[in-house]
């Protein structure tokens, strides 16, 4: 039976599938980046096995267990492997690499595949993850080399930064693998996801990108909707130099208004998170604000929040950091202005890299 260890961005490409045989609600929380699921015990199952081994009796546990591991692992082969051929390379994990993906491997090495199995299953990857991300001892030369992308809500950083790539310059942007765009009306279509895969995310994108160049994140609190951003990133976030863009609050109305269309058609959550905003906003203000949501008065409502709650909260974030290391102005929010502002960002971030 192979085995590894190595769960390295080129080692995990390695492979022509990664496999976690783990039940369905476990695979939920968290798993190994581009890994499909495909249980041996499915939670209920799982459950059951789980209960009888501890109240009833051992052997009966794993004599049933047995049988939902041969059925499961038998649907896998006529449904979701039934395509691969002989060549097939798979990496296959559980929860700690015991019983379930030695079940699992063993038929694969009976069907004739070239399988390998991951030592410590999952707490293996967890491992990686924990220490990418609040490791101590991390040696200088991977210290992250962040860059900032500021700015009011509304101009479009998010636009630039999937247009960086095209510049050359290295991005990540944490609102998407948070599943949320980090304001009050934040919450994208996806439920966010754990915390754990969350930061299984994070360690993913930077994998990808080389730590000894500058990487630019867009600035956010600590926490992005519900999730909380490592400390170690979170840290070089706060050390990082910052790109200020400027955008007319014209522009930055309708920005919101486009890319948040879904406000408007659920007035019920719009003015329950209106009445979430804190409490330094009179009631007699939110009430407005209220109002202004039941009546559609969206670009009303928009210009408000942004003159009266999101702009005064940018300025007092701005006013304790750093003076800016540049400031992009762009006269709006088309195709045009976001790659005009790539291209800007761009040059801002090769002269920090020069200097």
């Amino acid at each position: 039976m192979r085995t590894t260890s190595d769960l390295s961005l080129a080692a995990r490409q390695g492979y022509d599938a990664i496999i976690d045989v783990r039940s369905p609600g476990e695979f939920a929380q968290d798993h190994v980046p581009g890994a499909i699921n495909l249980p041996v015990l499915d939670d209920a199952q799982r459950a059951e096995v789980g209960t009888m081994f501890v109240q009833r009796s051992k052997f009966l546990a794993r004599r049933i267990g047995a049988a939902y591991v041969a059925r499961n692992i038998a649907n896998h082969l006529q449904a979701a492997l039934a395509d691969r051929d002989g060549s097939f390379r798979p990496l296959v994990y559980c929860w700690r690499g015991g019983q379930r993906s030695a079940a699992m491997v063993t038929v694969m090495e009976q069907v004739g595949w070239s399988v390998t199995r991951l030592e410590g299953g999952y707490q293996t990857w967890r491992r990686k993850v924990v220490t990418d991300l609040y490791g101590q001892d991390a040696p200088a030369d991977t210290a992250l080399k962040l860059v900032l992308l500021d700015g009011y809500t509304g101009s479009g950083k998010t636009g630039i930064l999937r247009r960086l790539s095209l510049e050359g310059v290295q991005a990540i942007d944490l609102e998407a693998l948070a599943d949320h765009r980090g304001s009050l009306f934040g919450a994208t279509q996806a439920a966010q996801p754990r915390q754990k895969m969350f930061e299984s995310r994070i360690v993913e994108a930077l994998d990808r990108l080389d730590r000894s160049r500058p990487i630019v994140v867009e600035a956010e609190s600590s926490r992005i909707g519900r999730l909380t951003l490592p400390p170690a990133l979170w840290a070089a976030m706060k050390a990082a130099p910052r790109i200020e863009l400027t955008v007319p609050i014209e522009a930055r109305v309708a920005l919101v208004l486009n890319d948040y269309q879904e406000i408007g058609a659920d007035v019920e959550a719009l003015e329950a998170a209106l009445r979430r905003l804190p409490r330094h906003h009179s009631r007699e203000t939110v009430a407005g604000w209220v109002t202004a949501a039941r009546e559609g008065r969206l670009a009303e409502l928009v210009t408000d929040l942004m003159l009266h709650h999101y702009d005064p909260a940018y300025r007092r974030g701005a006013e304790s950091g750093p003076p800016a290391l540049a400031t992009v102005a762009l006269s709006g929010t088309s195709e045009h202005d976001l790659s005009d502002g790539s291209r800007q960002i761009a040059q801002a971030v090769a002269r920090l890299r020069a200097g």
